[in-house]
């Protein structure tokens, strides 16, 4: 007798579900921090979660989109400086000018993907980080802004009570973190994260199906500069002063390479384990200068060279691990 055949998605096995709960439980607590932690600390998981923020940005720009970019430092800069403009020149609260960092990125983000997407492939690397410098030779050539000195913007948060001001940049941060991770979640399980990945893996074949391959890298990388412009002028508003050279600094597209390549491209997982890693390492080894740069970086390269899945691509391939699943797993039944 025959057997008849048929495909369902298979659910998720009860370790990856017991640790998205606990993801969500861990989010819950560090969201009431300001009750239980004090403020070194309160800084410290702020500081994770607008990495966490820009390393998700970067992961969905270049593992799923495919777009090489190593000039994101461009929209985390702008963000820090629309903080300047709206904050401390016209005087209106530095949390709003979160979303509103957002907002200026992602309309200058049109005319400079207009321009970036005429080049391809290392071209279109390497034009990133040239849009990225004059951004910052054009902030460091307006007195108004501070000049190549840079100016402090303490005084926007004047009048803001130390409890409340910690906590707000707190919540701000989880509320980048968070929203960063669940944007790629919820489009990757959407008919467009198909689309992507599609162009990711082979632009032609995908433009042979009849996906929009331009469309949908545009709508990428629009959404990646509205989010680094988001968390820039939150980064700023951490650390009370901003400096073209501090703005644009490649040392935010360093870190940003190290966490996503470290933790896995091409998973939402990589980067959250790679962000933890990053601050395990910073704050065990910093002390040792130039020798902690060295290690790392040879990290890197190592990764690259004999892991280059990262380390939750290897955790995936073992123990078929998805936290976060994205995938269809199909299984028989008779």
């Amino acid at each position: 007798m025959a057997h008849t055949t048929q495909a369902s998605a298979s659910r998720s096995p009860v370790l990856c579900r017991s640790l998205f709960w606990l993801l969500l439980l861990g989010v819950g607590l560090l969201a009431l921090a300001p009750w239980w932690a004090g403020r070194a600390n309160l800084r410290l998981f702020s500081e994770f979660f607008y990495m966490l923020a820009l390393a998700q940005m970067w992961n969905l720009l270049a593992g799923y989109g495919g777009l090489l970019s190593i000039g994101q430092q461009a929209y985390i800069g702008i963000g820090g400086y629309v903080l300047v403009f709206f904050g401390l020149k016209l005087g209106i609260d530095p949390f709003l000018t979160i979303p509103l960092a957002g907002l200026v990125c992602g309309l200058l983000s049109l005319p400079f993907g207009a321009l970036m997407f005429r080049l391809k492939g290392a071209y279109f690397a390497v034009g990133t980080w040239v849009l990225a410098e004059i951004c910052r030779l054009v902030l460091a050539n307006i007195s108004d802004f501070g000049g190549g000195s840079g100016l402090s913007v303490t005084a926007t948060l004047r009048g803001i009570p130390a409890w409340w001001r910690e906590s707000i940049t707190l919540w701000s941060a989880l509320a980048l973190g968070v929203g960063a991770t669940a944007f790629v979640y919820f489009l990757l399980r959407s008919r467009h994260g198909l689309a992507l990945t599609a162009v990711r893996d082979n632009v032609r074949a995908a433009a042979s199906l009849g996906v929009s391959t331009r469309r949908i890298q545009w709508f990428v990388y629009v959404s990646c500069a509205v989010g680094c412009g988001m968390t820039g002028a939150l980064i700023f508003i951490t650390k009370l002063r901003i400096s073209p050279d501090a703005a644009f600094s490649i040392d935010w597209m360093v870190a940003m390479i190290f966490i996503v390549v470290i933790g896995g491209i091409g998973t939402i997982e990589g980067p959250l384990l790679g962000t933890l890693l990053y601050f395990i390492l910073r704050e065990q080894l910093s002390d040792y200068g130039s020798w902690y740069l060295i290690f790392v970086g040879m990290l890197t390269v190592g990764v690259m060279l004999w892991n280059p899945r990262g380390l939750w691509g290897s955790l995936q391939t073992r123990w078929n691990l998805d936290v976060f699943q994205v995938r269809r797993h199909l299984k028989r039944l008779s």
